[in-house]
């Protein structure tokens, strides 16, 4: 019995001595997420952000930013898992796409504000849609409010949105 244990024991040590290459570990699916802020009536930034779950992250902007053209950043796992989790609870189911705007979903709504598209894509599906007029002041979407103007936060690219900074 004694034996039976310390050949057990031995062969878990041992275990946790072998090595695995990155190679051998499958690699979760995740989406690539895009979001798009678009235009309002004053002087807003206009642009789109896109990152994969790889780390790889680029803007680009399309008026009112501070960087003149297509830029590329790095994505830590944290950044990226936070603005997935961010929209999560709006998220439309998989290939399907989903408005939140006056006269859709939305009750209470100010004109010239800017409108926002989250665009969630994977390899072999249809990709998912998320559009939100941000004049919508229901209630009901005070926390995807939040959501939107956290994203040049999460990803640390506040510096490249604010114009003439």
């Amino acid at each position: 019995m004694i034996r039976t244990a310390a050949a057990g024991l031995a062969m878990a040590v041992l275990a946790g001595c072998a090595t695995s290459s990155g190679a051998d570990k499958p690699v979760a699916k995740a989406d690539t997420i895009r979001f798009s802020a678009g235009p309002c009536f004053g002087v807003c930034p206009v642009y789109s952000v896109t990152v994969d779950p790889k780390g790889s992250g680029v803007l680009i902007p399309q008026k009112n930013t501070a960087v003149p053209g297509e830029t590329r950043f790095v994505v830590t796992p944290l950044q990226y898992r936070r603005l997935r989790d961010a929209f999560a609870l709006f998220r439309p189911l998989t290939g399907k796409e989903k408005r939140i705007a006056q006269g859709e979903n939305c009750e209470r709504a100010a004109t010239d504000m800017p409108g926002y598209t989250i665009i969630w894509t994977r390899a072999g599906q249809d990709k998912t849609t998320l559009n939100f007029y941000s004049g919508c002041f229901d209630p009901r979407y005070a926390k995807l409010r939040a959501a939107v103007q956290s994203v040049p936060k999460i990803l640390d690219i506040e510096k490249m949105l604010k114009a003439g900074k």
